[in-house]
Parts: C-alpha cells; structure tokens; sequence
C-alpha cells in the first residue's frame, strides 16, 4: 500500500522535534555548567522565524528578563479558536548521561533534552500546519500555537501572561489543549498546588546555655511531624473523581548558624497537592494555621507561592474535547499526577485538555527521548483536528 501524501512523513517530524532539541532552553531556576544561562531565548526567536515563515501572524510577548512567550495565529476557515500551549523551556541537563543537545536520530526515537517534554508537540504541530499550507488550504478552526516560559518552575509565569493578555484584550479560546507526554490519552484533570515558603524564627544563645535562646530548628521539626500527620489524614479520605487524594510534603528544610549556636531561624518548603473538591482559599488557610500552632511560641513568615497557590484543573471525562481527541487517539481519557499551565486556564478556554506525544516516564530522566511512532500518532490526530 502506498503512503497517501495526507499521511506524515515520520522523518520530517523526527527532524524538526530534532532541530529543537539542538537549542538548548533550560529554565534558568535548572541552569547549570552544561546549559548556559539563555533560558528560552534562542527557542523563542527560533519559533517566531519559523512560524512566521509558515504564514503565521506572530506576536513575541517579553514576560520576564528577556525571556518571551510567543502567540502564533493561523487563520482558519471558522470562527473557532483552538490553541495549543506548550512550555519552552526544559529542566536542567547536569544529571543527563549524552549529549543533552545532539538530537539524535535513532533506534526509532529522538534523544535529548525537551524531545519528549515538550518539543515533542512543537515539531508535530509545525509540520501539520505547514502541511496543509504546502496542500494551499488552511485549518478549518483558527489555530493559536503558543509558546510559554517558565513552565517548569513551578511559578507558570508564561501561561499567566498569556491568560492575562487573552483577558486584556476581551479574548477567549475555544479549546485549549496544553502539551505534556500524555502518551497520546487526553488527560481531562490533575491536582493543584499550594508552595509555602516558611520562615520560623528563633532566638540564638550558646549552645551550652539552650534556655536563653529559642530554638527554630526545634520548633520547625514540630511543624514537620504536624504535617507529616496531617499527610496521612488526608490519604486516608476517599477521593471523589480520578484524580486522586490531596497530599502534604515537607521537600526542604535549612537552619543553623554554627554547632554551638541555638538556631535563630529555620526555613521550609511544604509541598500541598490540591484536589478538585477542595476550596483552594480554605484549604491554605487551614494549613497555615497548622503550621502556625505547631512553631507556637515562636514567630513564622509564611510566603505562597504563585500569590495565593492554584486551584486543581478538572473537567469531565465525557467533555466534548476529551471525548474527540480519545476517539481520534484510540485511546481512554486519564488524570495526571503532574501539573501543568492548564491550572492557569479555567476562565480563559471553554474546554481544556492536556495532551501529547510520549510518555511522562521519559521526561526529567538522565536520558531523554521520544518514540517517533508516537510522533506520527499525535499528527494523525492534529490533523484529523485541524480538518474538523
């Protein structure tokens, strides 16, 4: 049977998640010796040419220290918007055991940093796109490929700017599929997140004299046994849609000034995933009230990351996009255990849904890669999308 020229050339896309791959784009939180300090710089200049060059009506946002989110918009036959959002920039590359940045080609799959988180998404949509250019049509919704910074800290910054942008200007989207390596499943929810940074603050003395100072370290060990308690509360209450329990982590911990000093301060990081059916304002005031009591008498600062944390991404599984990217994948609908820029979405996207090429499993690993089978899946199914 002959190749229809409708079907993907397999090599063009492994090519162009590739070419990617070869730029390197670090998150500068991940930086180290092997990355450089550019961030998302050289990508994002890289995709606006590209996509620029594709017909595209493109739009580079300077978010945050030079660093760019870019919107493209290719216009379609219809009044629907569908975008889709994939982060540019990748974890950190020091632990990796190859060239984070060859982009080889091989043994069926693309290797490097980003090939499957999220790269991956950027060379099948570019080569959907340019397919239906080169056939002289054009998607049948207006479609928006957007790129965003900062994804991979923890912070969203690049998909609050976009959803900030769209809110400024009196805009929404359709469907908003936000890549991640779903294996090609349509993830319809995961968990929010609540990151406290907090400071207990002691009193120092000699360590040979303990009751003229107050101990920060003491009272932050009291913190962590009450959260540790109240991680097991919170697993052992029945979790009313898929995405599962909320849980509570302690994930860093610094203190102390000396071996013969009394610690004056003590700083932690706690770690809350938030579920669908949790109130998210609620829920971070309750917890800093736990903490609060267990540090007591000592004083804590407490910071939330993101201003006030975010609530969880969940909609139903028989949600009219979640029901068509499953039929047209082959596959179920999940939840996630990860995050994602969806979180930042709710009020910006009639429908949103995380979705990609590749398997999670792969992605932050000291070897990185995607399967170039799952390329080919995930542009048989954007360009069944686009067509619609």
């Amino acid at each position: 049977m002959s190749r229809s020229s409708a079907e993907p050339k397999v090599s063009d896309i492994a090519q162009r998640v590739a070419e990617l791959v070869r730029i390197p784009s670090v998150n500068p939180l991940h930086a180290g010796p092997k990355s450089g300090d550019d961030g998302e710089r050289a990508l994002s200049v890289h995709l606006a040419d590209r996509l620029d060059a594709m017909g595209a009506d493109v739009v580079v946002h300077d978010v945050e220290d030079g660093r760019a989110n870019v919107y493209a918009r290719f216009a379609g036959a219809s009044d629907r918007v569908v975008a889709i959002d994939a982060h540019l920039d990748t974890v950190g590359v020091e632990h990796m055991t190859r060239d984070p940045f060859d982009g080889a080609i091989e043994h069926g799959r693309v290797y490097g940093r980003g090939s499957v988180d999220t790269k991956a998404t950027f060379g099948v949509i570019m080569h959907v796109l340019d397919e239906l250019r080169t056939e002289k049509g054009r998607p049948v919704p207006t479609v928006d490929v957007v790129g965003t910074i900062a994804e991979e800290s923890g912070r969203f910054a690049g998909a609050v700017a976009y959803a900030d942008r769209l809110r400024d200007e009196g805009r929404s989207v359709d469907q908003l599929i936000v890549a991640e390596p779903t294996s090609c499943r349509p993830v319809h929810g995961h968990k929010g997140g609540l990151g406290l940074e907090v400071a207990v603050h002691g009193r120092a003395a000699h360590s040979s004299q303990p009751h003229l100072g107050e101990n920060a370290i003491a009272a932050a060990a009291r913190i962590v046994a009450a959260l540790d308690r109240e991680h097991g509360r919170l697993i052992a209450v029945p979790p009313q849609t898929g995405v599962g329990p909320a849980t509570l982590a302690v994930t860093t911990i610094t203190g102390g000034r000396g071996l013969n000093v009394i610690p004056d301060l003590c700083e932690l990081f706690v770690d809350r995933r938030v579920i669908p059916e949790e109130d998210l304002d609620s829920t971070r005031d309750r917890l800093i009230e736990t903490i609060r009591s267990a540090a007591a008498p000592l004083d804590i600062d407490v910071g939330v990351i993101g201003g006030r944390g975010f609530p969880a991404f969940y909609q139903a599984p028989d949600s009219p996009l979640v029901e068509l990217l499953a039929l047209l994948a082959e596959s179920g609908p999940e939840t996630a255990t990860y995050g994602s820029n969806a979180l930042m979405y709710a009020d910006i996207a009639r429908e949103i849904v995380v979705f990609g090429p590749g398997s999670i499993d792969q992605a932050h690993q000291a070897e990185e890669w995607v399967e170039i089978t799952e390329l080919e899946r995930a542009a048989s199914v954007y360009r069944k999308l686009l067509r619609m």
